[in-house]
C-alpha cells in the first residue's frame, strides 16, 4: 500500500508541473547546425527537475547534425508558413520542407503536453524570436523564425533565450 501511495503522490506532483519547451541547443544537447550547443547550466538545472522538455525542429523536421547553415529569404517565419518565402541553406536548397515539418512536429509536442510557453534560441531561422539571422553574414532582422512564428500562432508565448537568462528585458530591443 505504501509503494502505491509513493507512486500516485509521484504522478500527482509531476501533473503538478508547469513544463516549457525549450531549444535542445540550451540544455546541452549537440543539435545546432555546427554539430555543437549552447549549454546555459541555469536552464540545465531546471531541465533536471522536469520542468523543461527539450526540442530541436531542424532534426524533427528531418536534417542532419552537423548540417550546412540555412537562412529565412526575403521574410521571416510567417512568411514561411505563409509559403511566400523559403529557407534556404548555403548550398543553395530549399529545406523549407524541413523547418515547416520540424515546427509542426514540435507543435504536437506542445499540444500533447499542454505546454503554454517556449524558451528558444535566438536569431536561428527556426527559434529566433523577435529577431533572426538576414541574408548577409552576420547580420541580423527583425521577425520571428519558422518554429516561433507556428507556436505564437498558436497562443504560445515564446520567450527569447536572452530574456530567459536575464541578459535582456522582455519587449526591449
Amino acid at each position: 500500500m505504501r509503494v502505491l501511495s509513493k507512486i500516485i503522490y509521484s504522478i500527482h506532483v509531476f501533473s503538478q508541473i508547469v513544463m516549457k519547451i525549450v531549444s535542445a541547443c540550451l540544455v546541452g544537447i549537440n543539435c545546432r547546425f555546427d554539430g555543437k550547443n549552447k549549454l546555459d547550466r541555469h536552464l540545465l538545472e531546471v531541465f533536471k527537475k522536469g520542468e523543461l522538455f527539450p526540442v530541436c525542429p531542424e532534426q524533427l523536421g528531418g536534417l542532419p547534425t552537423p548540417r550546412v547553415p540555412a537562412k529565412i529569404v526575403d521574410g521571416d517565419g510567417y512568411d514561411v508558413l505563409d509559403g511566400k518565402t523559403k529557407v534556404i541553406n548555403e548550398k543553395n536548397e530549399d529545406v523549407t520542407e524541413n523547418f515547416v515539418r520540424g515546427a509542426t512536429e514540435v507543435l504536437k509536442i506542445v499540444k500533447l503536453l499542454n505546454i503554454k510557453e517556449a524558451i528558444l534560441e535566438s536569431k536561428s531561422p527556426s527559434c529566433g524570436s523577435g529577431e533572426i539571422y538576414g541574408e548577409a553574414s552576420g547580420c541580423s532582422i527583425k521577425g520571428d523564425g519558422v518554429l516561433t512564428a507556428l507556436l505564437k500562432r498558436n497562443g504560445i508565448h515564446v520567450i527569447p533565450y536572452e530574456v530567459a537568462n536575464g541578459k535582456k528585458q522582455e519587449g526591449v530591443s
